[in-house]
């Protein structure tokens, strides 16, 4: 089945006019990713040259994806636009809420019995309003995209930071939070500063034991967490060509960790053949027919460094297989060298976990990979040290896979099948023992390894490599085991050593389903009734948060002053706190609770002002709510890195924070903010976090002239009576300030469709 055909064939149809237009008023070569950009403005035909990394810019996504965890934010917020149904195609994607435990039957089952309030509501509400449903068990919502709908050259906003995933097949995907897809299902413009360009040049073809996998954990390490920030990857070269389209995604996929906006390939034949096996021969057709549009020109390709903001060179050739991590998905270490770095780390070297899926490495080339290094170890009698478990990416790939017997080998060597779904990638992992904190090391293929990511466990050191490798390290039940070089004792006491693994592209039998799981919604649904009890736990109705009222915002008390890396799972965890999803009260109970405080260095324990006392941080929240009295939140450098997830955002704005102050933003939280009419403010000077106390009072003092490019001030008054100011910068446009002003982006919706 092909999904919105038509609408592929428009955007294709107004691919040769569009890029003619932009190649005129840019006078230049063009990138790729300057193609699908321009071809997705709003306005239609470019008309003039924006500024990379600092134009504003409005464009016309041509469609929207959900996960069940942010969906239900996502479609309360549409459930207040007044719009009888979507204006561009969208899909649900219940991925989330699937617990990994047991099994994948036991462990669905009983994630449906638990969810599905949520389940049913998702449901119904996207069947109301013309939603795509992909029922639990149908798969992770990035692999599912891939193979049912992304397409060469077009552009999708989702609300999951990996969203950026689909960049294997040829589009400029970004994560969003979900008010910005309110505004595209709306029918609205989608902003986003026009993104600065960065180019990857692979040379060379991956062989033996490297993987693609190795392509984005090198990028890491060049880039680190933050260097891709505004920046759209255009990956390109021999090597480029050489790679499977699900390799290709998998690189994708992981450039949400270097805080990238997407990631990107050029239209071939992998895409071709990935289309075609997953039965969108007709997409390829109309693809052929704009091909020289659909991948960058050969000028640029020719001549990177002038086309590019930033160019690397990677040798596929040279290029080792890598394992990153602990707690950081950046720290970069080859296979070859681990040995000589355990020397001079505190890591435990006994493996026991290897996990091998996630929306980053769960198609059928990456499980033949990995199955055929656990074929190898039932056929020389190696008993894996460490334990295994499994998730696949899809129905479609969990059915092929089993049909060709390749979980059949994982079993064989004891592993655990769980379901289509994240599960401990997002923390939905019901680890044993993981309650005593014991100080201990797993391996995945996932693509974030924070700190209790995975189970909770703080001290669980958790590091990133691709399927084969996880299967190769799990079994010697050695972090610093090099398959490449290093030998293992069997059952039999022999010497063994793992020939290099191999694999499938594309299933030789093709793809085979049952049921794939999908949910199409009603022609008309209208007479679909969506109710949510007012006692319950899981799902609330929003209430609009207030408009500005004017005044300057004074009296301000401190709520936290984070210290070093905040994440959106710092902010706003997910693992149990998943439940809550669509109750911003009972969630607004995680607010900063894994954020290190910089007075004292504790989580969750703050100074509350009022009371004198030491208080859990949303407790503290809601003294000063109560109280009415506005509080801020104080961070570092890249704040709000990882995940989309708006709750982040929306949490402390119900729990009455009025601002953010940091060093610097991750793009997608600055923008959900915002989006929440907050203020969301970067220190001019860096060094005036250390100005920040404990005890200090805030006043906003010329917000009355709150305008583009303009810098606020903070007066700080200190408990000895002492007072300073210190200037602040933010990157609010006029539309921005506007949402600001109204009190969300969406309660301007709102008005506008009432006026």
């Amino acid at each position: 089945m092909i999904f919105d055909l038509d609408m592929i064939k428009a955007v294709y149809q107004r691919y040769p006019e569009r890029v003619a237009a932009a190649r005129k008023i840019l006078n230049k070569p063009l990138t790729l990713s300057e193609k699908i950009l321009y071809t997705h403005l709003w306005e239609g035909n470019a008309q003039e040259v924006f500024a990379r990394g600092k134009s504003y810019v409005d464009f016309a996504p041509d469609r929207v994806a959900m996960q069940d965890a942010t969906a239900q934010m996502a479609l309360l917020q549409f459930m207040q636009a007044g719009k009888a149904k979507v204006a561009v195609p969208s899909t649900v994607h219940a991925d989330h809420l699937i617990q990994a435990r047991l099994g994948a039957d036991k462990d669905l089952q009983e994630a449906i019995n638990k969810n599905n309030e949520v389940f049913n509501f998702l449901s119904s509400v996207s069947n109301k309003y013309g939603i795509g449903f992909w029922k639990p068990g149908a798969g992770i919502i990035h692999q599912v995209v891939l193979e049912n709908y992304a397409f060469p050259g077009g552009m999708m906003i989702g609300t999951d930071s990996h969203t950026v995933n689909a960049g294997g097949l040829g589009m400029v995907a970004i994560g969003v939070g979900g008010a910005d897809a309110v505004d595209v299902m709306a029918g609205m413009p989608w902003e986003l500063k026009f993104p600065k360009l960065i180019g990857v040049k692979l040379t060379g073809k991956l062989s033996g034991w490297t993987a693609p996998k190795d392509v984005i954990l090198k990028v890491a390490g060049i880039l680190t967490v933050k260097g891709g920030t505004g920046c759209i990857v255009e990956y390109f070269g021999e090597g480029a060509v050489s790679m499977s389209c699900t390799g290709k995604g998998t690189i994708c996929n992981m450039g949400a960790e270097i805080g990238a906006t997407t990631s990107t390939f050029g239209y071939d034949d992998s895409m071709r053949r990935y289309l075609t096996a997953t039965g969108r021969a007709d997409v390829v057709s109309l693809a052929d027919e704009v091909a020289e549009h659909l991948t960058g020109d050969a000028e640029v390709y020719a001549n990177p460094e002038k086309y590019f903001d930033q160019v690397i060179e990677i040798d596929l050739n040279e290029l080792q297989p890598h394992v990153n991590g602990p707690f950081t998905p950046d720290l970069a270490t080859p296979v070859s060298q681990m040995k000589e770095v355990l020397k001079h780390q505190d890591w435990p070297q006994t493996v026991e976990w290897g996990l091998i899926g996630s929306c980053t490495n769960s198609s059928y080339e990456d499980l033949s990979r990995a199955a055929s290094i656990a074929k190898q170890a039932v056929e020389k009698g190696l008993k894996p040290k460490a334990e295994f478990g499994i998730n696949p990416g899809s129905e479609q790939v969990r059915f092929t896979t089993e049909r060709d017997g390749l979980l059949g080998i994982f079993e064989d060597l004891g592993a655990k099948i769980f379901t289509n779904a994240c599960g401990p990638c997002i923390g939905q992992w019901a680890r044993e023992g993981a309650e005593d904190n014991k100080k201990n090391s797993i391996v995945h293929s996932f693509n974030r390894n924070f700190s209790k990511r995975a189970d909770g466990n703080p001290n669980t050191h958790a590091f990133v490599t691709s399927p084969e490798m996880v299967a190769a390290i799990a079994i010697s039940g050695r972090l610093d085991f090099n398959p490449m070089t290093d030998a293992l004792i069997n059952e039999r006491g022999e010497e063994v050593r793992f020939d290099a693994p191999t694999g499938f592209e594309l299933p030789p039998r093709g793809f085979d389903v049952d049921d794939p799981g999908y949910q199409a919604p009603a022609e008309s649904g209208n007479h679909i009734a969506i109710n949510v009890k007012e006692d319950s736990s899981r799902l609330q109705l929003l209430e609009p948060f207030a408009p500005w009222n004017g005044d300057n915002i004074t009296g301000v008390k401190l709520l936290i002053k984070a210290f070093g890396k905040c994440t959106t799972d710092h902010i706003s965890m997910a693992g149990p706190w998943l439940r809550y999803r669509g109750h911003l009260d009972n969630i607004s109970n995680n607010l900063l609770i894994g954020a290190v405080n910089a007075f004292g260095g504790a989580t969750n324990e703050v100074v509350n002002q009022l009371k004198g006392e030491k208080l859990e941080v949303p407790a503290s929240a809601r003294a000063y709510k109560k109280a009415g009295v506005p509080s801020i939140v104080v961070g570092d450098h890249n704040y709000g890195e990882g995940s989309s997830r708006e709750h982040a955002a929306m949490e402390p704005r119900h729990l009455g924070v009025c601002a953010v102050i940091v060093k610097s933003f991750a793009r997608i939280h600055e923008t959900n903010l915002k989006k929440q009419g907050m203020l969301g403010l970067t220190f001019a000077n860096e060094a005036d976090y250390d100005k920040i106390l404990e005890n200090d009072t805030f006043n906003f003092i010329d917000l009355s002239s709150f305008a583009p490019e303009r810098q606020l001030t903070l007066e700080l008054e200190h408990a000895d009576g002492s007072k300073e100011e210190i200037k602040l910068n933010h990157t609010y446009n006029a539309a921005q300030i506007a949402w600001f002003k109204a009190g969300s982006a969406l309660n301007l919706i709102k008005q506008q469709y009432a006026s």
